[in-house]
């Protein structure tokens, strides 16, 4: 491993960024527009990912169930990342792999918008749990990194930051959920109140 100075590091994350940007703004755009044609619709958003990425969609929950930047009604967004006893019970019953899968398989209806983050695209249980969530006619998305992995093929909008480097593949994904949140309040409450 290489050591990198401090500038070094912000100017690797702005490379990644400046390229995510010309690849995934159009598709963060449709991204957004799925979301808000399902949360008009009176439907959910399901969120998942392992450890930096658990965290990423426990971050874009809170995001939309309390506020971004604006006062308005919560909206309804899960991050099957919290509740220790369902991961732990179905993890000793089931197998790791399946503690997002079973998650899906209750909670998600035809409509919802299910979204895995995995940095290299392979996280077992978070494809798993998107491959339930298409036989239950949800909306896929994955907010991916390096080549998309395994899951890139499987979700309907697939979010791949082209990065070999977990770090910065995380910050733009955090970068995406702000963007998603953003656009979403925009979308459902600032342009419907002008």
């Amino acid at each position: 491993m290489k050591i990198m100075s401090v500038r070094e590091h912000f100017a690797n994350h702005l490379q990644v960024v400046e390229s995510a940007a010309e690849a995934l703004a159009e598709r963060i755009e449709d991204c957004s527009r799925i979301l808000c044609a399902a949360l008009r619709d009176g439907k959910k958003i399901l969120v998942m990912g392992n450890g930096g990425s658990a965290a990423d969609a426990q971050h874009l929950a809170a995001e939309l169930v309390g506020r971004f930047l604006m006062e308005r009604r919560a909206l309804p967004a899960i991050a099957l990342t919290t509740d220790s006893s369902i991961l732990t019970a179905v993890g000793n019953d089931y197998g790791f792999d399946r503690v997002f899968q079973r998650q899906v398989e209750a909670l998600a209806v035809p409509g919802d918008v299910v979204i895995g983050i995995s940095t290299s695209g392979n996280s077992a249980n978070v494809l798993l749990a998107l491959q339930a969530a298409k036989t239950l006619d949800c909306t896929t998305v994955g907010l991916l990194g390096r080549d998309g992995g395994l899951i890139a093929p499987v979700v309907d909008v697939n979010l791949t930051v082209s990065s070999m480097e977990t770090p910065h593949i995380q910050e733009v994904h955090a970068i995406i959920v702000h963007i998603l949140c953003r656009q979403v309040e925009q979308q459902l409450f600032f342009e419907t109140s002008n």
